[in-house]
């Protein structure tokens, strides 16, 4: 029941949490505070988002992807266009960065979105 006591929460996909950063029994508290750090309670259901945390999954989930990608990346621009060494110095990196900081924030909410459903489903709730 909500804070009210009028209705059940609507819980929002795993997926519209992720995307959103947002909290995973009501869709609308913020999951984060600050970049990565995840807060004790949501600030509009209460729900205890402390055990919640996906460690470095996240983390080393955005490697494995990302760096599958822009290795195959790298790999098609030398084959095919023959660029200077400098060249993938620099463009690389550009790519990669803003891409992994990008995918990570998602990527930590949709495994504590997954683990705030397996916990769920055990309890009966």
């Amino acid at each position: 029941m909500s804070p009210e006591g009028t209705a059940p929460w609507t819980t929002p996909s795993v997926l519209e949490a992720a995307l959103r950063c947002r909290c995973p029994r009501c869709g609308k508290g913020r999951l984060f505070r600050g970049i990565l750090d995840v807060r004790a309670r949501c600030e509009t259901c209460d729900l205890d988002l402390a055990g919640n945390d996906a460690g470095d999954g996240a983390a080393a989930l955005v490697i494995l992807v990302l760096g599958a990608i822009i290795v195959s990346l790298a790999f098609w621009t030398e084959f095919r266009f023959h660029p200077p060494l400098w060249l993938h110095a620099i463009l690389w990196p550009l790519l990669t960065i803003p891409l992994a900081v990008a995918m990570i924030r998602p990527t930590k909410a949709a495994l504590i979105a997954m683990q705030y459903r397996h916990r769920a489903s055990e309890m009966g709730l």
